[in-house]
């Protein structure tokens, strides 16, 4: 059972500011063999929401205020465990973070920059594509918008 929590980041503790480093440094730099500074400065000023179980942190995505990323606000380093991946933890992830952005930043629309091959599945969130596909960090992305 995952135990979801949401925090700004000055509320974290150490442990929790760990393994989320550590989890998205596992999926972004190493597995998908992407070297980029992932500590850009919006930590500071976001939410981090966390999907726990007995095993450790197993999601994350981190939930940007408007103005920050983008005029909206926005959910972005969408990450799951790769030992968590196919149990659906990946939409009740995102599931978790629109709620959480609704309840933080109101009713408005929600950006996220998503990676391209993930497309269909943001969609059937009800993610709408906006603008064209462009390269992030050797990886292509697409803009995408939540009414």
């Amino acid at each position: 059972m995952i135990t979801w929590v949401c925090k700004p980041f000055q509320a974290l503790t150490t442990g929790e500011l760990y393994a989320v480093l550590q989890l998205r440094s596992a999926v972004f730099v190493v597995e998908q063999n992407c070297p980029f500074l992932d500590a850009d400065d919006k930590d500071q000023l976001s939410y981090h929401l966390m999907g726990w179980d007995e095993r450790g942190l197993m999601a994350y995505t981190r939930l940007v205020p408007p103005g920050v990323a983008y005029r909206e606000p926005s959910i972005g380093r969408v990450v799951t465990a790769i030992t968590a991946r196919g149990s659906g933890i990946g939409r009740r992830l995102m599931e978790e973070s629109i709620t959480e952005c609704r309840k933080l930043f109101g009713d408005g629309v929600i950006r996220i920059g998503a990676q391209l091959y993930l497309k269909e599945f943001y969609a059937s969130l009800g993610f709408i594509p906006t603008g064209g596909i462009y390269p992030e960090d050797g990886i292509d992305h697409i803009q995408m918008l939540l009414s």
